[in-house]
């Protein structure tokens, strides 16, 4: 009997709709990732290295956060939730205030949900300085769960 993938817990989005979200020093293990048109090449690659050194570290949070901030269309910087430093990795931090919104559907929806974002931000009397993307579950446990959820950071 063949087994059903998932490599994702399922999101719950409730914590993150709507809400602003404080981080001061939030541990991140950092990484590039080449795309085509913001298409990845090489992020179950880069996904799979960096996880094994935070399993190793044995800093891997219950429900870890994967961030992107999408900088260009050639590639981007992933951010992968960590619980402590992880040696071998590249470590950054990030602080600030966040607005967080979530998002369902196709990522054909991504310029829709953009604008909604800054529609929001300034529904709260906040500038964005910089966004970045929580993609909460990879496309196989997206399609297995039958949700597509997406958060979208707000640096304010």
């Amino acid at each position: 009997m063949k087994k059903d993938y998932e490599c994702c817990p399922e999101f719950n989005p409730e914590p993150w709709k709507d809400k602003e979200i404080m981080w001061n020093n939030k541990q991140f293990v950092t990484d590039k990732i080449k795309s085509i048109f913001h298409v990845p090449l090489n992020f179950s690659k880069i996904m799979i290295k960096n996880m094994a050194l935070i399993e190793a570290a044995n800093a891997k949070p219950d429900n870890p956060i994967v961030l992107s901030d999408e900088n260009s269309l050639w590639g981007s910087n992933i951010f992968i939730d960590v619980t402590k430093d992880v040696p071998n990795a590249n470590m950054t931090t990030i602080s600030g205030t966040f607005l967080s919104k979530v998002f369902e559907g196709s990522f054909s929806n991504t310029n829709k949900w953009l604008n909604e974002m800054k529609d929001y931000a300034h529904s709260q009397k906040k500038e964005i300085q910089k966004m970045y993307f929580y993609y909460t579950t990879c496309p196989k446990c997206a399609k297995k769960y039958g949700k597509n959820y997406v958060v979208i950071l707000a640096e304010v």
